[in-house]
């Protein structure tokens, strides 16, 4: 407490004010205060930095889909196969992201249109437990293919993920072939399958459905990898460039297709589909 703040409080005819917690937003890569509603509105987006912040599912799907878009119902699987504890239940721990969060788990999909063209977008939540993948991930993830072949329209994923759930040990990395499966479906039905890789985008799902895409964009800036950093350097004995496993780096080393500012996201999908999604789409 400063000075002046000390004096202000002694004052008897000065009122103290109320001042709401949520008004301002500290942006993590200038350290700048941004007014929450000016943050807000630019998509999660810091104005003076242009460093993009994480999204909600609901968020990521309003902004990408156009209005009146449905979104799925989250397909029912056994919550704690493994009877899982560690420092707490797993029960507990998704009860405790259930909390916190509109949707069951870390995977929602909305089936709807992109600037009036057909498509299903599946968005990954990494406010829900990391987006780590679990049973019910992968099975949401399949819903939104088998939505897409049903329709004859182009699948779109959004990644964020921290990597396999590990309270579901190896059924979290069955989900893996099981979503591969999924993509090469798509594939032999001559429907797009694109992925968005937002920040960060990590562990199994980057060996699994992240990579498969026929089309890979990236959000400026968004981490990509498989293993940490650390754990590479560590095992290679050796000094990692500087960018390494972001999203510029993976796009100059031809990992990644484009990397787009979020605000041109929509347009640029829609561009994509007019290449790529079939000419007659339910």
């Amino acid at each position: 407490m400063n000075w002046l703040t000390r004096v202000r409080n002694k004052l008897p005819f000065v009122t103290k004010r109320d001042t709401p917690n949520d008004l301002w937003v500290k942006c993590p890569s200038c350290q700048e205060m941004v007014f929450a509603q000016e943050y807000q509105d630019n998509l999660n987006v810091c104005p003076r930095c242009e460093h993009h912040g994480r999204i909600s599912a609901d968020a990521r799907l309003a902004m990408l889909l156009d209005e009146g878009f449905q979104v799925l119902e989250q397909p029912e699987v056994t919550e704690d196969p493994l009877k899982f504890k560690d420092s707490k239940r797993y029960t507990d721990r998704l009860k405790q992201a259930r909390a916190k969060n509109p949707h069951a788990d870390a995977f929602s999909v909305g089936s709807g249109e992109i600037e009036g063209r057909p498509a299903v977008v599946g968005v990954q939540d990494f406010g829900f437990m990391g987006g780590s993948m679990g049973m019910a991930v992968g099975t949401a993830f399949c819903a939104g293919a088998e939505r897409a072949l049903k329709r004859k329209c182009a699948y779109i994923v959004c990644t964020a993920a921290g990597g396999a759930r590990m309270q579901e040990g190896i059924l979290s990395l069955m989900q893996m072939p099981k979503a591969t499966v999924m993509t090469r479906r798509l594939k032999e039905a001559g429907l797009p399958y694109i992925v968005v890789l937002t920040d960060p985008t990590t562990g199994g799902v980057t060996a699994s459905y992240a990579m498969l895409g026929d089309i890979h964009i990236a959000e400026p800036g968004a981490l990509i990898g498989f293993a940490g950093q650390r754990v590479i350097q560590d095992t290679i004995r050796e000094q990692l460039p500087e960018g390494f496993q972001r999203a510029e780096y993976l796009h100059k080393h031809g990992m990644v297709d484009m990397v787009v500012h979020r605000g041109e996201l929509k347009d640029m999908l829609a561009t994509v589909l007019d290449y790529l999604a079939p000419k007659k789409a339910a």
